[in-house]
């Protein structure tokens, strides 16, 4: 799976800029989908492209071209069983990995008070209102581990606990092929608490 032709035309417009990556174009032209102000005029006609021929779907706010999307449309999808994502870009990865067999809802953020981003900001309220209205048996939190992330998390965890539902969290610590010795202690104290008998 793979962004729709608009986006990824965007993406490599702006790679061709100087010192922009295709990491960096990526997260520059989802940036720019979800901005609200005016853009650079170099990027305007490529933005204006996107925005006219991408759009969120409401459930999954995922950039996509079609209705309904084919993940949530897929008869094959576990629809008990809803991944929450900060954005689009991480339902993609998840995707390409092939590791989650259920739906996706993408927070469109995470609770940052420094840069004025509150719980009231993200779709927070249209989770908990899926939630109500589907009844999923589990929500899976797959945040990162800095500290916005793990603000969001809890929050998530406190407003979710009153449904019922089984919520759990992606296990965090060390990446494949790494050693010890380069881990940071907030690693390697996720990967003791996220350890699993074998």
């Amino acid at each position: 799976m793979d962004y729709p032709t608009p986006v990824q035309n965007l993406i490599a417009q702006l790679a061709r800029l100087p010192g922009i990556g295709k990491r960096s174009a990526e997260r520059i032209a989802l940036h720019l989908l979800k901005a609200n102000g005016d853009t650079n005029r170099q990027l305007a006609q490529a933005v204006l492209d996107a925005k006219a021929k991408i759009r969120n779907w409401l459930t999954l706010r995922q950039l996509h071209e079609h209705d309904p999307c084919e993940i949530c449309d897929s008869p094959r999808r576990d629809q008990s069983s809803i991944c929450v994502v900060e954005g689009p870009n991480d339902i993609l990865t998840l995707e390409r990995a092939g590791v989650h067999k259920g739906v996706y809802h993408a927070l469109m953020g995470r609770i940052s008070p420094l840069n004025g981003v509150g719980p009231e900001q993200l779709r927070i309220a249209a989770l908990l209102e899926r939630v109500k209205r589907d009844k999923p048996t589990e929500i899976i939190l797959a945040l990162g581990a800095d500290v916005e992330s793990e603000a969001t998390v809890s929050h998530l965890i406190d407003q979710l606990k009153p449904s019922g539902v089984s919520v759990s969290r992606i296990a965090l610590g060390l990446s494949v092929g790494s050693a010890l010795e380069t881990a940071d202690e907030v690693t390697l104290a996720r990967a003791l608490e996220g350890r699993r008998k074998v």
